[in-house]
């Protein structure tokens, strides 16, 4: 059976790291509009992308761990063809 991430252990951790990154973009609204200077409001931006990225890259290691470990040991190699294209096409999304 798949892995869902739901079930995986990391559900809480991404959960607590989503809340985190809510807190940071409610910050630089505020920072907007306060007007604080605008180097200050782009180092911030900076942090939530590399916090957002990090996220992303813990959903994308347990969808290969989980999902695209299980159908490649399925030994269906139709099926495995269209996970590994799936992948490669997220993964190329995720890297933009």
């Amino acid at each position: 059976m798949e892995k869902k991430l739901a079930e995986s252990n990391d559900k809480e951790a991404l959960i607590k790291r989503l809340k985190r990154i809510e807190g940071q973009v409610k910050g630089i609204q505020n920072m907007i509009e306060e007007e604080r200077y605008c180097v200050d409001i782009l180092v911030q931006i900076s942090a939530i992308r590399s916090a957002i990225n990090k996220v992303g890259t813990i959903v994308l290691e347990n969808h290969i761990k989980g999902c695209v470990s299980h159908t490649i040991k399925s030994g269906d190699e139709e099926i495995t063809e269209n996970v590994i294209n799936e992948l490669m096409g997220t993964i190329t999304k995720f890297t933009k």
